[in-house]
């Protein structure tokens, strides 16, 4: 029997146990984020339990993908690393429509409707990611995907504290966070056109393999990126800094694809650089107005959730969050929130 709890705590882990009855002619569908914590998320998840599913995903902004979803009774629907806050009202479309729901995410969730066929593990701690949950769950059968993922979410302590059981030399952690690098800058963009690889074809050449090393070895995508990647970065380091004090840090991005899928990894590099300090990387829109990336300080991993929420389209988790288009007029209310949010 499914437990029927709700939380409106952020910081506590929710988890319904159980298991679905599964029915022939069920349909599968999963919706997963487009970065590295869906993909390698999705990707253990498979690896453990094969199914034909319907994959619904986008780039890592695209967060409203349960709205693209037509399950109904007996259908099951997996999703993996995006809000439930953000996607509620579909959620409950589909749970009223009898279709089974498993739901493994990190981000802000609010209240957790009460269903019996809802099956969540939720939990927004800033220490942990999607794949985490998701290996935990799996008693740990697929680890270097998870880390991977860690690593890709910019959590490198948790990242490293989860490989222990692995024994890995330093180099081949250090091949596992550059994997989990790429993968999560394959994510950003406006568009599928901004990115190397949809997400889906990304995660379909990775299914093939089961250890992470191998598909380094061996998929001519780990080259594409690496080679993209390395070519993105070496323009984002020549950006000047808009502002700069001991505590806070905002470059504004040029409207050009590079910037956009640079943003976020580039974003999570600051952050490592300057742990005591939090970043805000505002790339021009077409449209006027900017797509926000914050993170917050590593030594004090809180907040960005909660600034990006007081804005249309911002949302994300308290270490990293992100505004999908802050209208232009808002650009100076959005500065002195930053401030007031973490200067000291």
């Amino acid at each position: 029997m499914l437990l029927q709890l709700t939380s409106t705590n952020p910081n506590t882990r929710v988890a319904f146990g159980g298991g679905v009855a599964e029915f022939s002619g069920m349909k599968y569908f999963d919706v997963f984020n487009g970065d590295a914590d869906g993909i390698c998320a999705l990707h253990q998840l498979r690896l453990a339990e094969p199914c034909d599913a319907e994959l619904v995903t986008g780039v890592k902004r695209d967060i409203s993908l349960l709205q693209r979803v037509n399950a109904e009774a007996c259908d099951k629907v997996t999703v993996l690393d995006i809000s439930l806050d953000k996607n509620r009202d579909h959620l409950i479309r589909l749970l009223e429509a009898g279709a089974a729901v498993q739901y493994f995410d990190h981000h802000f969730a609010g209240e957790i409707p009460v269903s019996a066929k809802l099956d969540a593990c939720i939990n927004t701690s800033a220490d942990t990611c999607t794949s985490l949950l998701v290996n935990e769950y799996l008693d740990g059968a697929y680890l270097p995907w998870a880390v991977t993922a860690a690593f890709g979410d910019n959590l490198f302590d948790a990242a490293r504290s989860a490989a222990a059981p692995l024994g890995l030399p330093d180099a081949e952690l250090q091949q596992l966070e550059h994997l989990g690098t790429l993968i999560n800058y394959n994510g950003y963009g406006v568009t599928l056109d901004d990115l190397y690889f949809a997400p889906d074809v990304l995660y379909r050449e990775i299914s093939g393999y089961e250890n992470p090393f191998e598909f380094m070895g061996a998929s001519a995508a780990y080259c594409t990126l690496a080679d993209g990647f390395a070519a993105d970065m070496e323009r984002a380091r020549e950006l000047t800094a808009e502002i700069q004090t001991e505590s806070i840090k905002v470059l504004l991005l040029p409207d050009a694809a590079w910037t956009r899928r640079v943003s976020g990894v580039f974003g999570n590099e600051l952050a490592r650089g300057a742990p005591d300090r939090a970043h805000a990387l505002m790339t021009l829109l077409p449209e006027g107005g900017y797509r926000v990336s914050v993170r917050a300080p590593l030594n004090n991993k809180t907040g960005a959730d909660e600034l990006c929420m007081q804005f249309p389209s911002g949302g994300g988790r308290k270490a990293a969050a992100g505004i999908n288009a802050l209208p232009p007029e808002m650009f100076d209310h959005f500065i002195d929130a930053f401030r007031s949010m973490y200067e000291r």
